[in-house]
């Protein structure tokens, strides 16, 4: 199938692409496209208008400043990959990155459209939500920021608001004692996760947060998981853990529980 037809802006600023995405309810955003492309083929999304935001420089900016750094939200997952952008969590950005799907699909992704398109199986969504990171909305007025941990509301719903666009998400600079763990479950490489675990243990910023991923739902996030998560750790203890978050069938509790046991390994390694 090929998709039904619509009209295409490239809109040269953040302003000039709110006022679009406002003035037609149908509108689309599209960057990389990764997933709105074979959606639009299928026909299971029909815009009328198909704005593309790659042109506007503040989508693609690297902003660092002394606690963090902020990306672009239009920056790709190649980017970060190859080492062309600054990783301030000692290069885990760039270990995940390159977990992501394909190659082909690494070049083109971006990390904003990971985000915005809230599948509980993308690697972003655990990994930022673990290092605490924060994302930025602008909405024509002004800008407002939020945690990447309540992001996501749903199975492809966020709490982006109606004629907002997410701008960017900014990354705290772990300590230099800090230790990240991040562990995928799929049946082979490319494919969707079926448990995704990442860990962030920062005991000179007191954090020590896990986060259980591709959970068919939002993320599942830990702020004190010192207690079960060490070196050795129990896989009961673990299991316990999710369970109280909700985690109970069997199949899904098992798997979740050893992806954030084996990250939680990679982390003291």
């Amino acid at each position: 199938m090929k998709p039904s037809s619509f009209d295409y802006a490239v809109p040269r600023t953040l302003d000039e692409a709110v006022a679009l995405l406002n003035g037609d309810p149908a509108a689309k955003l599209i960057a990389g496209g990764q997933t709105l492309g074979p959606m639009l083929n299928l026909r299971l999304v029909q815009p009328t208008l198909l704005i593309d935001i790659t042109r506007i420089p503040e989508l693609t900016r690297i902003e660092e400043t002394g606690d963090g750094i902020v990306f672009g939200a239009c920056v790709t997952h190649a980017a970060f990959e190859d080492g062309r952008v600054p990783d301030p969590a000692g290069g885990a950005l760039r270990r995940v990155a390159r977990g992501i799907a394909y190659r082909a699909v690494r070049t083109r992704g971006t990390i904003g459209g990971s985000l915005a398109h809230a599948d509980p199986a993308a690697d972003w969504l655990s990994c930022l939500a673990a290092l605490g990171a924060e994302v930025i909305a602008y909405d024509g007025h002004g800008r407002r920021t939020m945690p990447v941990a309540t992001l996501m509301t749903g199975v492809f719903e966020t709490a982006i608001r109606e004629g907002e666009i997410l701008e960017g998400v900014r990354v705290p600079r772990p300590s230099k004692q800090a230790r990240f763990g991040y562990y995928k479950i799929c049946r082979k490489t490319g494919e969707f996760a079926e448990a995704i675990g990442a860990v962030l243990f920062d005991p000179e910023r007191g954090v020590h947060r896990a986060v259980a991923g591709a959970t068919e739902a939002p993320p599942i996030v830990i702020e004190d998981a010192a207690a079960f998560l060490q070196e050795d750790g129990d896989l009961d203890a673990v299991k316990a853990r999710l369970g109280e978050h909700g985690l109970t069938d069997p199949y899904s509790l098992q798997l979740h529980a050893v992806a954030l046991q084996r990250a939680a390994m990679e982390a003291w390694l």
